[in-house]
Order: C-alpha cells, then structure tokens, then sequence
C-alpha cells in the first residue's frame, strides 16, 4: 500500500472490528498515521468494511479534515466559531494567512472548546489560547 506497510493498515482495521459506525475512526487513523488517505487505503478500507467504493471515498471527500494527498506543511487549526469570532479571531485568522504564506496550513475548525478563552488554535494536540497578531505570528514562526 502507498505509504502504509499492509501490517499497519490491517492493525488499524482491526482495532475497529466489531464497532458500529466504524468508518469515521478508521479514516481519522489512517489520516493520523500517513497525513492523508491515499486512494489504495479507501479501497482496502471499503472492502473491509464491506462498503462501496463510493461510500468511503464520498466521506473522505465530504470532510475536510481528511486529504486525498500528502501535505507536507505544519499546520495550525483556528477556531473561527461564534465565541472566537466575538474575540476577533476572523481578523487574527486573515492575520495568519498572511503571515503563514505557502509555508504553513492554517485550518479553520468550528470550537475546540476553549470558548472562554479565545480566539484559540491548536497544532498537534497542543491548544493555544488568547491569541492576537503577535501571538499567532510567534508562533507560525516557530513551526
């Protein structure tokens, strides 16, 4: 498999044998351990699941945490809620972009739960809280 020995693939699969509704956390592992989900994957992911090509493929695509093809930039994931936009994370998320160029993603995602305390991101799985102009360019500048 493109970029996934078959013994990985086959571990993923397996942890999730018996679990109804099992499509969404395969995919967010395969997505985790590679990036992205290469076309191959969707395939054996399909069969396993004793799905239709399209099915998988469809909410792959319908998602857009999910990505069809390897990208190799960090990336910062801000929120743009209701709770951060109050706190002006619209004007921080045109900041960033500007900021980030073609060198790092910045990925808009809905709550991280840390409403109080916004705007907010997260990269990896650290979360990043109170952020303004200088705050999000330190660390874009970082990664």
């Amino acid at each position: 498999m493109n970029g996934v020995a078959m013994v990985d693939m086959d571990d993923i699969l397996h942890r999730h044998d018996g679990r109804e509704g099992a499509l969404l956390p395969i995919l967010h592992d395969v997505q985790a351990a590679l990036g992205y989900i290469p076309e191959d994957v969707i395939r054996a992911i399909a069969d396993h699941l004793n799905l239709s090509h399209a099915d998988v493929s469809g909410v792959v695509s319908f998602y857009h945490d999910f990505r069809r093809t390897p990208d190799p930039r960090p990336a910062i994931k801000l929120c743009r809620a209701e709770a951060c936009q109050a706190r002006g994370s619209e004007a921080l998320a045109a900041h960033a972009e500007r900021v980030a160029g073609d060198r790092v993603r910045i990925e808009t995602v809905y709550c991280l739960g840390l409403c109080s305390v916004g705007p907010n991101a997260m990269i990896g799985d650290q979360p990043h809280a109170r952020l303004d102009g200088g705050k999000i360019a330190a660390l874009i500048g970082n990664l």
